[in-house]
């Protein structure tokens, strides 16, 4: 019996098939760096010239989202925070090593580390948590960070420990540029446009947790609010981890006694200390364990969704 070509067979090669078919055909006068010969879109060349961002900004906002909805990324929790947060272990060492070299300069930088460091643990313990209570809902939640060291290798190392994906929203950085070793790969992205990355925290998320941290964390954080508070975002859990660095940072009531912001703008976030107290703070916003008992009820039952 003959074959017979399936009803849904393409009409036309894919952008793939085109791009090999044209350089297996291209005559070698035609295959060197000052050719114009090649596909506008498998040429590199052309896509980075200065007339061509708008297409690159685009691309930056559509490949990442593919790749989520790809991967089944409909909720996250987002984590922001310092990259300069270094673990416990790691500030232990550093005050071991000043201290056995009786250096008082390094000794200082040694005991501020060891100060910062318990909010990378509780950033660590709060990715995980995320991860493990959610897993059995029937849209799970994924820690997303910026992808760097510290606060953000922190939230990512809690997802994997816990054997769970998450996300890293990595940007080229003069610094800081290596993701850090806990993204999940098909995950962890990189960004050109800081405008790109900041609006890819925000698609997905249900939460914003909010680690110390500096212009960057600052910038993130106030974003958000602005976003918030002026109703382009919908309203969302804003938790600040640490009352005493960021009321020390920021006098919030200062800005309510100005007539900067409202007194009910500083319902727009609330602080936390421990990762339990964050994760409450979420199960009380989205019924998250009264779905879960409901589920443990009825297993043939469709879960709650967000």
């Amino acid at each position: 019996m003959e074959n017979k070509t399936p009803l849904n067979a393409r009409n036309f090669p894919t952008a793939k098939q085109d791009v090999a078919a044209g350089t297996a055909h291209a005559l070698s006068r035609y295959q060197g760096p000052e050719s114009s010969y090649r596909l506008a879109f498998a040429d590199t060349a052309f896509l980075l010239r200065e007339e061509m961002r708008p297409v690159r900004m685009q691309l930056e906002l559509l490949k990442p989202e593919l790749v989520q909805d790809e991967q089944g990324i409909e909720a996250t929790i987002v984590i922001f925070g310092s990259a300069r947060i270094v673990p416990p272990e790691v500030a232990q060492q550093m005050l071991t090593d000043a201290t056995a070299a009786n250096d008082s300069a390094a000794l200082a930088v040694a005991q501020r580390h060891a100060r910062m460091a318990p909010y990378y643990a509780e950033a660590r313990r709060f990715g995980a948590l995320v991860t493990e209570k959610s897993r059995d809902l029937q849209t799970p939640l994924y820690v997303v960070t910026g992808g760097g060291p510290g606060i953000m290798e922190a939230g990512n190392r809690g997802a994997f420990d816990a054997g769970g994906k998450s996300i890293g929203l990595n940007i080229v950085l003069q610094h800081e540029q290596a993701p850090n070793p806990y993204i999940t790969p098909e995950l962890c992205f990189q960004f050109h446009y800081f405008g790109l990355r900041k609006m890819h925290f925000l698609m997905r998320s249900v939460a914003l947790v909010c680690f110390p941290g500096g212009f960057g964390t600052l910038d993130e954080m106030f974003e958000a609010l602005t976003l918030i508070q002026t109703g382009k975002s919908r309203r969302r859990p804003v938790l600040l981890f640490g009352r005493e660095f960021w009321t020390q940072l920021i006098n919030f009531e200062l800005l309510v006694e100005t007539g900067m912001i409202s007194a009910p703008d500083l319902a727009l976030f609330r602080f936390v200390e421990t990762a339990e107290e964050a994760w409450g703070i979420l199960e009380a916003e989205y019924g998250f364990s009264l779905r879960q008992i409901e589920n443990d009820n009825d297993k043939h039952a469709p879960a709650a969704d967000l």
